[in-house]
């Protein structure tokens, strides 16, 4: 997966993303009451929260506010992103981490490594399971969102093109022996729209487009938009566009030897 062309999918939305996210923001405050089930501010009260894939800061504001953490790290993989987080970053405790997660030095002191909507594009979630697992300390939590296999299905249907997603049985499989599954759950959303092209646009606007090499040239977007209307439209006229949310918290514990 070419990172570049995802974060200047991302950097082209980042102005309709707030806009437009809206499974996002859901998955966002879902994110936040299940954090709060299994950390305190306590427990950044002297460590830090490193947020991955922070994008527009949707998921930061949220994390900010509940946890006050003593110091707290946003990392995008697109650099653009820290122009929509200037009310964040001047708050002395918070800084912009830019680059790639999944290669990144973790901040020292980081006791909480989160993230929302963000792992589906990573290239080895496995290894970035292992890489948590060996800089959070004793009781360190590791809590994130991503999607699941029916995520945008229609797209997949129609297009053959899509992200590899893993069920959460599967994202569990891939955490090392000391992070501890503390929860797992999931959940279907489905958006609706006028039209197939308001779909796309929709797509667009949120930076899901970022791999995505084909031309649209006007004969293939009719047959995209014929195909779409025939096989997914609802009663109404409308259709519909599905979103998989996956909600997963681990926390680090010691093996006895």
């Amino acid at each position: 997966m070419e990172k570049q062309q995802i974060a200047a999918g991302f950097a082209r939305a980042r102005k309709t993303y707030d806009r437009e996210a809206r499974v996002q923001h859901q998955a966002a405050a879902e994110m936040l009451r299940l954090l709060r089930d299994y950390a305190s501010p306590d427990d950044l009260a002297d460590g830090a929260l490193l947020e991955v894939g922070c994008g527009t800061g949707i998921y930061s504001r949220l994390l900010q506010q509940a946890f006050h953490p003593q110091e707290m790290w946003l990392n995008d993989l697109c650099t653009e992103m820290q122009q929509s987080l200037n009310d964040l970053l001047s708050l002395p405790d918070v800084h912009f981490l830019p680059g790639d997660a999944e290669t990144l030095p973790v901040p020292p002191r980081t006791r909480v490594i989160t993230s929302c909507s963000t792992l589906q594009w990573f290239t080895s979630p496995r290894q970035f399971f292992v890489r948590c697992s060996e800089v959070l300390p004793p009781a360190g939590i590791l809590a994130f969102s991503t999607f699941g296999p029916s995520n945008l299905q229609e797209i997949r249907a129609l297009t053959g093109n899509g992200l590899s997603y893993f069920t959460p049985d599967e994202l569990a499989a891939m955490f090392p022996p000391d992070l501890k599954l503390l929860h797992a759950s999931e959940e279907i959303a489905t958006l609706t729209f006028p039209t197939p092209a308001d779909v796309l646009r929709h797509l667009k606007q949120t930076g899901v487009t970022g791999t995505e090499k084909r031309i649209w040239t006007r004969t293939r977007l009719q047959h995209f938009t014929d195909n779409y209307i025939r096989l997914f439209a609802q009663d109404d006229g409308k259709v519909p566009l599905t979103y998989h949310p996956i909600y997963i918290v681990t926390r680090k514990v010691e093996h006895s030897s």
